[in-house]
């Protein structure tokens, strides 16, 4: 397993709000959010906006629930925002995540994908003992974890992890 170095300098790992239950024969790649998950997916992506988080690049899973939460994050920070949707997020690997991540040129990425992957991601690039401090619950629906490159130490490092 690879560990992405700089470039992107700045990797926002946001996992879906909250989704609705499958109805029945509704395919699990096709829930929506759940009428909290619309709020939550709202709330999460105004804070990462008012605190100045801004990706230049967001990569969406292709499920529903994702492109939803993508969704909400892209009317926070503005038309600008360049959103690419890609099939290989759904059910990956922890190393499709930071394969995808590691190839991209911008400064700043953001993921939105899925647990535990997500999760994963989060602990390969920080290290067990920062993900278990940061998080003792796991990964929260809607939690935006801010991950910084600290060249000083040439480490990647938790500066913020955003909840509802």
């Amino acid at each position: 397993m690879t560990v992405p170095l700089p470039p992107p300098h700045r990797i926002y790992l946001l996992r879906h709000a909250e989704a609705a239950p499958a109805e029945p024969g509704q395919r699990d790649f096709d829930r929506p959010l759940s009428e909290k998950g619309y709020g939550d997916a709202e709330i999460i992506a105004d804070k990462a906006a008012d605190k100045g988080y801004r990706p230049d690049l967001l990569i969406s899973s292709t499920a529903l629930r994702c492109r939803d939460t993508a969704d909400a994050v892209h009317r926070a920070v503005g038309v600008a925002l360049d959103v690419r949707y890609v099939d290989a997020l759904y059910d990956a690997t922890v190393d499709t995540y930071l394969e995808i991540i590691d190839a991209q040129e911008a400064t700043a990425v953001m993921l939105v994908g899925h647990n535990p992957t997500m999760e994963q991601a989060l602990e390969t690039l920080i290290g067990h003992r920062a993900m278990v401090r940061a998080l003792p619950g796991g990964f929260p629906t809607a939690g935006l974890a801010v991950i910084d490159f600290a060249a000083s130490v040439n480490a990647w490092r938790l500066i913020d992890f955003i909840v509802v």
